[in-house]
């Protein structure tokens, strides 16, 4: 299971009212909780890999298992750097909702949409503008 799934299992959707203003102290306390949250997840699990993986070394015995020890090693820190722009990610999240900008996409300003931000709390664009941006990168990319 993703992070995000286990964020996700520890916090019930947001409900909407009807004619419930967008954005309201209720939904960015709600959002503020999963990213915080998340950041902490995602600290404890980076020291708690990093100590396991300083025990594991030490019995190591032979150069074939320090070999397959040294590859996974990379592939930690590989994942583990990738989850260090996914906590700069969620403090920028975090620092929209102070300044009261997070859940408009960055792009046209609209409403991104609870749903949206439930699925993915660290969107800074809507739908349709993260579609067109998509195409267009994919388009550079064939070009």
């Amino acid at each position: 299971m993703s992070m995000i799934a286990d964020i996700a299992v520890s916090f019930a959707p947001y409900s909407e009212k009807k004619h419930e203003e967008y954005m309201n102290d209720k939904q960015r306390a709600h959002f503020r909780s999963i990213l915080e949250v998340w950041k902490k997840n995602l600290f404890l699990e980076a020291s708690s890999t990093l100590e396991s993986m300083r025990r594991t070394k030490e019995g190591l015995a032979d150069e074939v298992d320090l070999a397959a020890y040294e590859e996974n090693f990379r592939l930690v820190l590989r994942a583990r750097d990738r989850e260090l722009k996914l906590i700069k990610k969620i403090d920028f999240s975090i620092e929209a909702l102070k300044e009261g900008d997070y859940g408009y996409c960055d792009d046209c300003g609209i409403d991104i949409g609870i749903a949206r931000l439930e699925a993915r709390p660290t969107a800074t664009k809507c739908v349709e503008c993260k579609t067109i941006a998509e195409l267009k990168e994919k388009q550079l990319i064939n070009a």
